[in-house]
């Protein structure tokens, strides 16, 4: 009778988490679809941008198309690395990685797809029943799944800036391609 008790909880049990994993480790593998696909257009809109116009800056105190898309890698690093995967953050004053110094377009393509390999890498490996942990977001509590979200809107907000500089230049950005 022990058994059978045993067995009908262990079963109950299963019945009850297996959905909600499913679910889990269907939100990874749709956030890893969607974040390649950012990477792919992403580094398509900093190929199509001549390398004499990464300086260009829509306004005195906006950032330049070069900055944008260094402080898009730092905050994919930041994001991934420090908030999803618990590795001390980069200082952003002290950082080379993700400034733009004498960095050429060639170098921070480079960057920018190193850190998504890396961050693809980190969240392949990600466990999931980690996902409802709250961290402090800028003194806002968010879960590790909105940290997710967040990162996505981030990467996007800053891509949709460079676009408007490409504009800005003349250019025609590239075709925007769906789920990104």
């Amino acid at each position: 009778m022990k058994h059978i008790f045993i067995l009908t909880t262990i079963i109950l049990f299963s019945s009850i988490t297996s959905p909600l994993f499913a679910q889990q480790d269907g939100f990874i593998k749709d956030y890893l679809v969607r974040l390649e696909n950012s990477r792919k257009y992403l580094i398509l809109v900093a190929e199509t941008m001549p390398e004499d116009k990464y300086n260009f800056r829509a306004s005195p105190e906006s950032m330049t198309f070069a900055e944008n898309l260094m402080h898009i890698g730092y905050a994919i690093d930041w994001h991934s690395q420090s908030l999803l995967g618990e590795r001390e953050s980069r200082d952003w004053k002290t950082d080379t990685i993700f400034k733009v110094n004498n960095k050429s377009k060639e170098e921070m393509i480079a960057t920018i797809n190193k850190t998504f390999d890396e961050t693809i890498k980190l969240i392949k490996q990600f466990d999931t029943t980690q996902l409802d942990v709250e961290l402090d977001y800028f003194g806002l509590n968010r879960t590790k799944r909105q940290i997710f979200l967040l990162l996505a809107d981030h990467i996007t907000h800053h891509r949709g800036q460079i676009i408007v500089y490409m504009r800005l230049n003349g250019l025609v950005p590239p075709r925007y391609v769906l789920f990104q």
